[in-house]
C-alpha cells in the first residue's frame, strides 16, 4: 500500500502548477518515497493538463484524472478519494493559498493517534475583508443550524486516514459538502493552526455565486432547520394576518366612516406571498437534492486518465 496520497483537484491553474508539485515533492519525500499525487483537472480550458502530463511523463507516481467538463471541485476531490490508495490521504487545493510545506505537521499529528488532522486558518492574507467576514459568518451560521459540529474556518486542507476515505467513498449522497461529511464520521480528529497565504499567481476561479452555491449545499446536507423554519415562518404569518383581520373589523364596525384598507390589503397581500414563495424554494431545494440521488447519475465523467497504466 502507497503511504501517503496528495489530492490535488484543478481548474485552471497552469501558473501555479509547476511549483505547486515542485513543493510538494520536496515536502512529502521527507515523509516517505512510497506516495503517490493524483492531480484531478476538473475541466480547465488552459494548459493545466499538459503540465500534469509533463509531470507524469518524468515521474510514475504522479497519475491524473481528466473530467469531460467542469463538475466542481467537490466531486474532484471525491474522485481523488475513490482511486486514492494511501493508508493516509492529504487533500490540498491548487492554488498555493495553503502551504504544501504544513503536510509535515499534518502528518506528525495524525500519527499521534488521530484519524483526521485539518487545517485551520487563523489568518488569510490577500483577500478582501468581506471575504473574510461572509466565510467566517458561514462556518458559524452553519454550526447554529447543523446537528454536526463543522470545525471553524477549515477548507479542505486536511489529512485522513484510509479508515476514513473508505466511509466518505461509501456515503450515498450525490450533493458532496465533503468537509461536513468528515466532520460527521466522528473518530479522533483535531487541528492545526497556520497562516493561509496569497494566491501565487492568477485569479480565484470561486466566484460568490459559487460559494454560495456551496453553502446552501453544506446547509441542506447538514441541517432540516430550514423547512422547520418555513414552518414557524407559516404560523408566525398566520398569527400576523389574524391580528391584521380583526383590526379590519375594528376599522369596519368601530372606525371612522372613510374608504380604508388599501395599503393593509397589499402588505398582507405581499407578505403573505412573499413567506410562501420562500418555504417553497426551501422545499424545492430540497426535493432536487432528493431528485439527485434518485437519479443516479455519475459525479463525475472520466474523459482520460493514467491511473490504469500505472498500477
Amino acid at each position: 500500500m502507497v503511504e501517503i496520497s496528495v489530492i490535488i483537484p484543478v481548474f485552471n491553474e497552469e501558473k501555479n502548477l509547476t511549483v505547486l508539485y515542485e513543493r510538494l515533492l520536496n515536502t512529502v519525500t521527507t515523509i516517505s518515497n512510497d506516495y503517490e499525487f493524483i492531480f484531478i483537472n476538473d475541466g480547465s480550458n488552459d494548459s493545466s493538463l499538459n503540465k500534469i502530463k509533463e509531470f507524469a511523463a518524468h515521474n510514475p507516481q504522479v497519475k491524473y484524472i481528466d473530467f469531460s467538463k467542469n463538475f466542481g471541485h467537490q466531486p474532484a476531490v471525491f474522485a481523488g478519494l475513490e482511486n486514492a490508495k494511501g493508508a493516509t490521504i492529504v487533500i490540498i487545493d491548487s492554488d498555493l493559498q495553503d502551504p504544501p510545506e504544513l503536510i509535515t505537521q499534518l502528518y506528525q499529528k495524525l500519527q499521534q493517534g488521530y484519524d483526521v488532522v485539518y487545517a485551520q486558518r487563523e489568518q488569510r492574507a490577500g483577500e478582501s475583508w468581506h471575504k473574510i467576514m461572509t466565510a467566517k459568518l458561514f462556518y458559524r451560521f452553519m454550526n447554529r443550524l447543523s446537528e454536526v459540529p463543522i470545525p471553524l474556518d477549515t477548507g479542505d486542507y486536511r489529512i485522513i486516514t484510509k479508515k476514513i476515505k473508505d466511509i466518505i467513498v461509501a456515503l450515498p449522497e450525490r450533493n458532496k459538502f465533503l468537509r461536513g461529511q468528515i466532520a460527521w464520521t466522528g473518530f479522533n480528529q483535531t487541528s492545526v493552526l497556520y497562516k493561509r497565504d496569497e494566491r501565487y499567481a492568477g485569479t480565484t476561479n470561486y466566484s460568490y455565486s459559487k460559494m454560495f452555491a456551496f453553502a446552501f449545499d453544506g446547509i441542506t446536507s447538514f441541517s432540516n432547520i430550514p423547512l422547520r423554519l418555513a414552518t414557524y415562518l407559516g404560523f408566525l404569518v398566520s398569527t400576523i394576518s389574524f391580528g391584521v383581520i380583526l383590526y379590519t373589523l375594528y376599522q369596519k364596525y368601530f372606525g371612522y366612516k372613510v374608504v380604508q384598507g388599501w395599503s393593509s390589503l397589499m402588505i398582507s397581500i405581499l407578505f403573505i406571498g412573499g413567506v410562501q414563495l420562500i418555504c417553497l424554494g426551501i422545499i424545492g431545494e430540497y426535493l432536487g437534492r432528493i431528485m439527485d440521488n434518485v437519479k443516479q447519475r455519475p459525479l463525475y465523467i472520466i474523459k482520460e486518465s493514467n491511473l490504469k497504466s500505472t498500477e
